[in-house]
């Protein structure tokens, strides 16, 4: 069973325990135990329901959309990343791998815009801007 309330009971049973909370036939020790919560939300959710008991509801609404990233971040990463694809590619110039500490530095300072690390490397990885490391070799010893 899940440890939230919304996915365990419906509003109309929150609703039913909160009304008869209200009424004095049921004691507060006995909804804590059934709903599996403590005295602080269950307070929480009782003022939510004087304050309007028709519109009273449990359910979770999502306010952000999680995971996604600015378009304008998402054009900056790949410029930056296409700069320095032009410096990896010239032979006078003794760079072979991405930098991506200084894209995240870049961006920061540059646009003003905070990307995570892994973030880049992603963005990177599905644009084609990704070198794998080559393994060393391991050394074998003679016996």
């Amino acid at each position: 069973m899940s440890t939230q309330l919304h996915k365990n009971f419906t509003d109309d049973q929150v609703k039913s325990f909160l009304k008869s909370y209200l009424d004095k036939e049921i004691k507060i020790s006995y909804i804590l135990q059934i709903l599996k919560i403590k005295r602080r939300r269950f307070f929480e959710l009782l003022a939510k329901y004087r304050k309007d008991s028709d519109s009273f509801s449990i359910q979770y609404e999502i306010k952000t959309i999680n995971r996604k990233i600015d378009p304008d971040i998402e054009r900056n990463i790949v410029k930056a990343l296409e700069i320095e694809k032009g410096l990896i590619e010239n032979k006078e110039i003794p760079i072979r791998y991405y930098n991506y500490s200084y894209i995240k530095d870049l961006l920061e300072q540059k646009y003003n815009q905070r990307v995570s690390l892994p973030t880049i490397i992603d963005r990177a990885k599905r644009n084609y801007f990704y070198f794998l490391r080559l393994k060393r070799k391991t050394h074998e010893k003679e016996v």
